[in-house]
C-alpha cells in the first residue's frame, strides 16, 4: 500500500504542475506547495490506515456497493487542484479576499484532510470505501461522532472547498458543489442500509439527529444497535 500511497502523491504532484503551468511554475507558487505537503504529509498515515480498512467478504453481513457515487467522490477530489489552478491562472471570476482568503483555503483544506483522517483512524477496521454491515461492530457515536454524525465527509467536502478557495477562482466552486450532492446521496445509501437492518431503534436515532449535526443527549458513547432476529453486525458511518 505505501507503493500505492507514492504513486497516488505522484499523480497529485503532476496534476499540481499541469494546473499551475509546469514543475518551475509549482516551485513559486507557494500556496500549491503548501498544499502539497499536506498530502505528502499525510501520505504514511494513509497507507497504513487504509489496509486495515478492507472489509473482507466473511465479515460483511450485508453491503451497499455503490461505483457511480465512488466514481464521483474519487475523480472529483483528484482533478479539482489542477482545475481549481487552471481558473486561476485563466484569472477566471477571481474571489475577493486576495491573500488572506487563499491562504485561509489552504487551512480550511488541511483541516478538512486532518479530520477526514481523524475519522479513519476512529473508525479503525470498520473503515472502508463499500458501505457495509459488519459483524459484531458497535456503531460508533463516540468521539468525533458524537458531535458530526458523519466526520469523513464533511472533513472531505471542506477538504475540497479549501483547495478551492486556496487557488481564488470563483468558477471553480462548481467542484464542490457537485461534490455535495454525490455525499449526500452516498450518506443516504448507507442510511437506508442502516435502517434495513436496524428498523425501529435505528430510526429513533435518526430522529434525535441528522447528518452533520451532534446526536441527541442521551446517545453520547459507543453503542451497539440491535439488528431484527436472525441477523448481526452494525455499521460505520464515514
Amino acid at each position: 500500500m505505501l507503493l500505492a500511497a507514492c504513486a497516488v502523491l505522484a499523480l497529485d504532484l503532476v496534476l499540481l504542475a499541469i494546473g499551475v503551468g509546469g514543475l518551475r511554475a509549482l516551485l513559486h507558487h507557494a500556496r500549491a506547495l503548501a498544499l502539497f505537503a499536506t498530502w505528502l504529509a499525510a501520505a504514511p498515515l494513509l497507507a497504513i490506515l487504509r489496509p486495515a480498512g478492507r472489509v473482507r467478504a466473511s465479515d460483511a453481513v450485508a453491503a451497499r456497493p455503490d461505483a457511480p457515487v465512488m466514481l464521483v467522490l474519487v475523480l472529483i477530489p483528484l482533478l479539482t487542484p489542477m482545475l481549481a489552478a487552471l481558473a486561476e491562472r485563466a484569472r477566471l471570476w477571481p474571489l475577493p479576499g486576495g491573500a488572506a482568503l487563499r491562504w485561509g483555503g489552504v487551512a480550511l483544506a488541511a483541516a478538512g484532510y486532518a479530520l477526514r483522517i481523524a475519522a479513519m483512524v476512529q473508525l479503525g477496521r470498520r473503515f472502508a470505501p463499500v458501505a457495509a454491515v459488519q459483524r459484531d461492530h458497535a456503531l460508533e457515536t463516540g468521539g468525533l461522532y458524537a458531535i458530526v454524525r458523519h466526520p469523513g465527509y464533511l472533513g472531505a467536502w471542506l477538504c475540497e472547498l479549501g483547495i478551492v478557495l486556496a487557488f481564488g477562482s470563483a468558477a471553480a466552486l462548481v467542484l464542490p458543489a457537485l461534490m455535495a450532492p454525490a455525499i449526500a446521496a452516498r450518506v443516504a445509501g448507507e442510511e437506508r442500509l442502516l435502517e434495513e437492518h436496524f428498523g425501529s431503534e435505528f430510526r429513533g436515532w435518526r430522529a434525535r439527529s441528522c447528518p452533520g449535526s451532534a446526536p441527541a443527549p442521551g446517545i453520547r458513547g459507543r453503542r451497539v444497535l440491535r439488528p431484527p432476529p436472525g441477523e448481526r453486525g452494525a455499521h460505520k458511518p464515514q
